[in-house]
């Protein structure tokens, strides 16, 4: 009679997916940026799921004090919007911008990719080095693919830290008048004639990707 052996443990057997769990969240807990599914998988152990491990830690955290978000690709620990006025003493003074990195950051936001020749043909006005160098450094915009048009000029889009600091998953979740306004990055003189961005009327009668075609 031939003796069976229970079937060793194999040495790149991914672990249950209740420490998997406990690995995304112990990452996204002590990483200051987001974090993609892709750089999850790189640090966890040969054959673990992070997209699966995401899907139960994120419902584990429904309702509690402190959320699992997406932010663009990328996956981040947040805490709760609703309790955001608890942290009212921690946060540093927000630095206004000025109008023209408003029209000009608007612009690109609703218009990207753009380029500098269509900024300043919807402003009307040329834009400063400054202006875009501003914006590159609070790393609210990058640079994006050249056209594949004469002289491939740059091209300029939002950040992952744009979507971050608005609390928004992708682009198309973009911030209108209100948000804006009640970041304290907005006065209440309207924009120029090519920079459109929605109020609270315009959503219900058009939707953003209509509103903001090229």
């Amino acid at each position: 009679m031939t003796e069976t052996r229970p079937a060793e443990k194999s040495l790149f057997e991914a672990p249950p997916i209740a420490e998997q769990e406990r690995m995304v969240e112990a990452i996204l807990f002590a990483s200051a940026d987001p974090v993609t599914v892709a750089e999850l998988e790189a640090r966890m152990p040969h054959g673990a799921d992070p997209a699966e491990a995401l899907v139960h830690l994120r419902k584990r955290y429904e309702g509690r004090g402190v959320r699992v978000v997406k932010v663009g690709d990328a996956w981040a620990m947040r805490t709760a919007p609703d309790l955001g006025f608890l942290m009212q003493k921690e946060t540093t003074e927000t630095r206004k911008l000025s109008r023209a990195a408003i029209e000009t950051l608007a612009i690109i936001a609703y218009h990207q990719p753009a380029t500098r020749a269509e900024i300043e043909e919807i402003r009307g006005v040329a834009v400063s080095r400054g202006t875009v160098d501003q914006l590159l450094e609070l790393e609210w915009i990058r640079f994006g693919r050249r056209r594949m048009t004469p002289g491939r000029p740059v091209t300029y889009v939002v950040t992952q830290s744009f979507l971050d600091h608005f609390g928004l998953e992708s682009a198309r979740d973009l911030p209108g008048l209100k948000e804006l306004r009640a970041a304290g990055l907005l006065d209440n003189r309207p924009l120029p004639g090519g920079v459109a961005l929605p109020d609270d009327e315009a959503e219900e009668q058009i939707g953003q990707s209509e509103l903001f075609e090229d």
